[in-house]
C-alpha cells in the first residue's frame, strides 16, 4: 500500500526523491489496535501547500482511508511534515506537523533520510529530539523501501 502512495502522488506532481525504511510502530494515544508501519518520503512538488494536501486526502481516499475515529484505526495515514522551510497555519494544514518533534514514529524514519536537518524554528537537530523525546513507543524496523510494505509485527 505504501509502494501504492508514493506511485499516485507520483502521478499527482509530488516527484519522490528518497523513501526511508519502514517501521512497525506501537500505536500512540488510541491504544487498542494494530501496530502500524511508518516512513518518510522526501519529496519535491511544484503543488501549493494546499493544493498537496488535498492531493494527499485524495490518495488516502482512493486507498480506502475512512475518516471515522481520530487517532483510531485507518488504511493509510499520510502527513505532510514539512514544506521546504515553510511555517504554515491554515484551517486543516499545519506545517510542520505540530507534534512531529515528539513521536519516535517520525524521528526514526526521518533521521534514517535527514539526521542534520533542523525544523523551522528549531535549534535542534532531528537527531537531537530523537535523542530528548520522552517518546518511549516501539518503533522496529521492518524493512527497506523496495521490500513488502504489508503484515502486522516488526521484521525479526
Amino acid at each position: 500500500m505504501i509502494a501504492r502512495a508514493v506511485e499516485e502522488l507520483a502521478r499527482a506532481g509530488v516527484t519522490p526523491r528518497r523513501l526511508s525504511s519502514l517501521y512497525a510502530t506501537e500505536p500512540v494515544g488510541f491504544l487498542a489496535q494494530s501496530w502500524f508501519l511508518n516512513c518518510v518520503l522526501k519529496a519535491e512538488t511544484k503543488l501549493t501547500p494546499r493544493q498537496l494536501l488535498r492531493v494527499v486526502q485524495r490518495v488516502e481516499k482512493d486507498l480506502g482511508r475512512e475518516r471515522t475515529t481520530p487517532g483510531g484505526p485507518r488504511t493509510i495515514d499520510i502527513d505532510i511534515l514539512l514544506y521546504g522551510s515553510s511555517v504554515i497555519h491554515a484551517s486543516g494544514l499545519d506545517v510542520p506537523h505540530p507534534r512531529m518533534g515528539e513521536r519516535r514514529f517520525v524521528l526514526v524514519p526521518l533521521c534514517e533520510l535527514e539526521p542534520g536537518l533542523r525544523l523551522p524554528r528549531s535549534r535542534r537537530s532531528v537527531t537531537d529530539l530523537l535523542a530528548r523525546t520522552a517518546d518511549r513507543s516501539q518503533v522496529q524496523l521492518w524493512g527497506g523501501p523496495s521490500e513488502r510494505d504489508d503484515g502486522v509485527g516488526p521484521r525479526r
